[in-house]
């Protein structure tokens, strides 16, 4: 990446800056491959953050089938952690896994779960528990749109009236003939049979989908996962214990990055020599970047205080514009054989252009798939209706007292004193956009503009060609769509 004119000498946020289109031969935004080459399985640059309100195991799998990467929080119990990673490992590549739901529940219940929104359903089956339902254990499907148009007390069997269609997973083809597959049966969503045994549900935004991404996988063909731990405690025996749950990535964290506690929890992991990549963070610098680094890690997450939910800066005053984090950090990795994630300030499908441009791998993401169907805890609704998820920061009075919930009331309202960030923050869903996969198609194709535009196939391609320029608070306003009225 170079600047259109002379290198700032002071640091710059997303807002600041912007991408110059080049001549391009790209004729088709189809020719563009996302994919960070970074060490891990995935295939698009786009990474969940560990954050409780943002990544649980729906959320994880559903991007992990899209080529993206799920990271778990290290807040959840190691327990919890192993039966999430199992769960993930368990889910179908090529199908959705499938919401499944007892005739007994009400319509109420259905719609904590699920929005009435075109693309979803619900399996209802008496049966429940790990091993797939049994083709006849399944009483029906019901269309998530129906759940508008039923009473909040009406029980899910009552609103089956139909035998559910199912296709045989070995009768669906891979590309155009999955969709021409479900297309040709006309229905919203079908089961998916092997066997005998539902393995998933199928839609014809499914079967598109999966005709223009390429999922996240590990070396067994089933879905990657990351998952984090932090600096304190036993650091050794809970990276063994989620190496042995299969875990693919393993994100060493904690909000300051360069201090000695994570250089030497880093050295711990890299001792254990477990083949898994290591990341680490957060930092802000070239010098965070070598020490790093040298301690073991082979990814970066680059970030102090652009996050939604933080207040660090404000309470603080430490942090760094993201954009300048991202530039000098991507440079002093690449210089080591290492790389870089973004970690938060993302608004738009533009602020992951500019940090892929200034040199990350992937970008991490927060508040933004927080507000979606796939992220942790139930839906609400506010007094107009609309459908909202509750997000917080880590860092935050609510977060502290989930992490130290086990310490006395002493110790734990000591560490209270001390918390930051926003506690509880309502996270709307965006109804033409509610799940995370209706999210990354957005995104994915911003990017793919963005390379088009830049004249680049790969994301080397893009961090080479890439060329930046700054533009005043009334530039970037001007970008802005107006709706007519």
């Amino acid at each position: 990446m170079r600047f259109s004119g002379e290198r700032p000498a002071v640091d710059l946020t997303y807002s600041d800056v912007f991408l110059v289109p080049r001549r391009s031969g790209i004729a088709s935004r189809l020719q563009v491959d996302l994919a960070p080459d970074d060490g891990t399985p995935a295939t698009l640059p786009l990474v969940a953050s560990n954050m409780n309100s943002v990544t649980g195991p729906r959320l994880a799998a559903a991007l992990a089938r899209r080529g993206g990467l799920g990271v778990l929080p290290q807040d959840v119990p190691l327990q919890e952690l192993d039966a999430a990673i199992r769960w993930v490992k368990r889910q179908p590549v090529r199908w959705d896994t499938p919401l499944v739901m007892s005739p007994a529940a009400t319509v109420a219940e259905a719609l904590r779960m699920l929005p009435p929104t075109p693309g979803h359903g619900i399996v209802v089956a008496e049966a429940t528990g790990d091993e797939p339902l049994r083709r006849e254990e399944v009483i029906g499907i019901i269309p998530a749109p129906r759940l508008a148009t039923a009473l909040p007390d009406a029980v899910l069997g009552d609103l089956v009236h139909a035998e559910p269609l199912a296709v045989a997973a070995e009768d669906i083809g891979e590309g155009r003939a999955a969709y021409d597959t479900i297309d040709a049966v006309d229905a919203e969503i079908v089961l998916v049979l092997e066997h005998g045994r539902l393995v998933g549900t199928l839609t014809p935004r499914t079967a598109l989908r999966s005709s223009l991404y390429r999922p996240a996988v590990d070396a067994s063909g089933r879905l990657a996962v990351a998952a984090a731990v932090g600096i304190n405690g036993d650091v050794a025996e809970k990276t063994r214990a989620l190496a042995a749950a299969g875990v693919d990535v393993l994100v060493v964290d904690t909000a300051h990055g360069h201090q000695d506690g994570m250089l030497r929890a880093l050295e711990t992991v890299a001792r254990l020599e477990l083949d898994i990549p290591l990341v680490a963070g957060n930092i802000v610098t070239a010098e965070g970047v070598h020490d790093l680094v040298r301690a073991g890690a082979s990814i970066l997450k680059v970030g102090v205080g652009p996050g939604a939910m933080c207040t660090t800066r404000m309470m603080t005053a430490v942090g760094r514009p993201q954009f300048s984090a991202v530039l000098e950090t991507a440079e002093a990795a690449r210089s080591l054989g290492a790389h870089v994630w973004a970690d938060g300030g993302v608004r738009y499908p533009r602020d992951v252009a500019l940090a892929l441009a200034a040199g990350a791998a992937s970008v991490m993401i927060g508040s933004w798939f927080a507000g979606t169907i796939e992220s942790p805890g139930e839906l609400h609704h506010d007094t107009a209706g609309r459908a909202y998820k509750e997000s917080w920061g880590m860092a935050s009075t609510k977060a502290v007292q989930a992490r130290f919930e086990r310490l006395d009331a002493y110790e734990r309202a000591r560490r209270e004193l001390f918390a930051e960030g926003i506690s509880s923050s309502m996270i709307r869903l965006d109804p033409l956009r509610p799940g995370v996969e209706d999210l990354i198609d957005m995104i994915t194709s911003g990017l793919r503009s963005s390379f088009a535009y830049t004249g680049a196939s790969t994301l080397a391609e893009f961090h080479e060609r890439a060329v930046v320029g700054l533009q005043s608070a009334s530039g970037y306003e001007e970008g802005k769509a107006v709706p007519l009225m």
